[in-house]
């Protein structure tokens, strides 16, 4: 941490950054600002370039977590938002794996002003030929094998030549399609809260308090019962900001008939957690396995993660 502190900043009521909040924690000591954008709510920040002028007017460096980035193909750069760095994430845009099914990768880019920080070797070129240049003062040094992932670099590449730059506009226009298409089916059956009043892009989160309140059924029960029914469960309890949380995003590559199997499996659950909770909580009764100890399976102290093999018997004889 470089003897920093992490400050968090409120979102307000349209689930955007608190304008006056990062005004008054932005000072001669921020050293920057990570933020996405569309945000995690995806909802997209429209005074990004306040909130980047606020940064760089207390010195610091506005840095864009890339953790998708479908909403923006084709529409908006993150340097013309006044971002300075951007890693971008390749498994969810550009059709890799992600890192925990990985190997997963993502690039990091710098502005100019920065580039003479980036870790050696990189890539240089002296009108003939490309070679690799160690030669960098103010690098930060090599902080891993130069290589990284190969492989998945390659397939993203490869993605992005294949559909150029008006297929990868379509993409991202399909994304936010097919993630409001299930947001107006959800909120018309009226189970679901949906906090924050901005309107969402690429993703959106919901709020299963009023139904666990009256049922005792949590968003992990819900997810666990979607897995009956053959739908890939959403990611939950994320962000923080929403209490029972469950994120849903919806990728280009999903037809209508899988958006609207989707949507009959989530108010499927929910209506069965009314009528019959117990079922729900017990979830899941049609996979390989069962309902695991979650917290025990992630002790360090359970997990086996190596082979041992046999000891030799010992010779007893004298």
């Amino acid at each position: 941490m470089a003897g920093f502190k992490v400050v968090v900043v409120p979102s307000n009521s349209e689930g955007m950054v608190d304008l006056a909040a990062l005004q008054r924690a932005a000072s001669k000591a921020t050293a920057g600002l990570m933020i996405t954008n569309p945000n995690t709510l995806g909802i997209f920040e429209r005074d990004i370039v306040k909130i980047a002028s606020i940064i760089h007017e207390a010195g610091g460096l506005l840095y864009y977590d890339g953790a998708n980035f479908n909403p923006i193909l084709g529409k908006v750069r993150p340097g013309d938002m006044g971002f300075d760095i951007v890693h971008l994430n390749l498994h969810k845009t550009f059709a890799t794996p992600h890192g925990g099914g990985g190997p997963g990768a993502g690039p990091v880019g710098v502005t100019r002003s920065l580039e003479r920080f980036l870790p050696v070797p990189m890539v240089g070129y002296d009108g003939e030929k490309y070679f690799l240049d160690y030669d960098i003062p103010d690098s930060v040094g090599k902080v891993r094998s130069y290589f990284g992932s190969v492989g998945i670099l390659v397939r993203a590449y490869a993605y992005i030549m294949s559909l150029g730059i008006d297929g990868l506009e379509a993409a991202g226009e399909t994304a936010v399609l097919n993630t409001n298409y299930i947001l107006s089916r959800v909120m018309k059956e009226k189970i679901f809260e949906l906090p924050y009043s901005g309107r969402r892009k690429h993703e959106f989160v919901l709020s299963t308090r009023k139904l666990t309140d009256r049922t005792g059924v949590r968003a992990l029960d819900m997810a666990k019962r979607m897995l009956d029914s053959g739908v890939h469960a959403p990611t939950i309890y994320f962000p923080l900001t929403v209490d029972e949380a469950m994120m849903i995003e919806a990728p280009d590559t999903e037809n209508l008939y899988d958006l609207d199997e989707f949507v009959n499996a989530l108010v499927s659950v929910a209506r069965e957690a009314e009528k019959d909770p117990a079922i729900v909580k017990g979830a899941p009764h049609q996979t390989t396995v069962g309902r695991i100890d979650e917290v025990k399976a992630s002790h360090p102290r359970t997990l086996k993660l190596k082979w041992d093999s046999p000891k030799p018997k010992q010779d007893k004889r004298v």
